[in-house]
């Protein structure tokens, strides 16, 4: 099982959003935006943020950092470690099943993540096989893009989405997130999209547009 930092709710926890961070980050990364999303303290939201895997990155020079899966290079829809993220997949899928364990349905479970970590995150929710909550993309792109139709999970085909990104972006192209969104929402799912002025990052005008999104969904 991943190492995590868990925030409880004050009460019982009826929801939980697992969130998945970038490259090189770890999973204190977006630890400090949980109270500035304003979620209602009686919905009773956990959150659960992993640790990615410790492992040498191809194209930062095989420095050895947290990452969900090894990137060759810049193309992000080419090469792709199969073997890595197929490990994260069962690991992001553990992390589910312990949610459900603790007696959170899944229809209450949100994937959310960031660049590497949102790529993964609608991975493993597009193709989970139990009806889950909702997914957030940010910074983010469709790992095997081509294979989704024949993989995707009929439990999540009207799974709701907040996908936003930079408009100034260096390192995940913008356009690669417009195509994301368009192509998800072409297969019929529910996207709420954003474009932010900003590089590969969050800002708070993003923050707010989560927090209001996510309230909607928890009630």
């Amino acid at each position: 099982m991943l190492e995590c930092v868990s925030i409880e709710p004050s009460g019982s926890a009826n929801w939980a959003i697992i969130w998945l961070h970038g490259l090189g980050a770890d999973g204190h990364d977006f630890e400090p935006i949980v109270p500035q999303l304003r979620l209602p303290a009686d919905a009773g939201v956990r959150f659960v943020f992993p640790h990615a895997p410790v492992r040498p990155v191809t194209i930062n020079a095989g420095m050895v950092m947290r990452a969900w899966y090894d990137i060759s290079g810049i193309n992000l829809r080419r090469d792709q470690d199969t073997q890595g993220i197929a490990a994260s997949v069962k690991a992001i899928e553990a992390l589910i099943e312990r949610e459900i364990q603790r007696g959170i349905d899944a229809s209450r479970i949100v994937l959310a993540g960031f660049s590497q970590g949102g790529a993964m995150a609608l991975h493993v929710g597009l193709r989970y096989p139990r009806q889950l909550a909702g997914i957030i993309a940010l910074s983010s792109y469709l790992l095997f893009a081509e294979q989704l139709a024949d993989q995707a999970s009929a439990a999540n085909a009207g799974i709701p989405m907040f996908i936003g990104h930079g408009s100034m972006d260096p390192v995940v192209p913008f356009p690669l997130g417009e195509m994301t969104a368009r192509q998800l929402s072409q297969a019929g799912h529910p996207v709420e999209w954003h474009s932010y002025q900003m590089p590969h990052s969050v800002c708070p005008e993003q923050i707010e547009h989560i927090g209001a999104w996510l309230r909607q969904l928890v009630g």
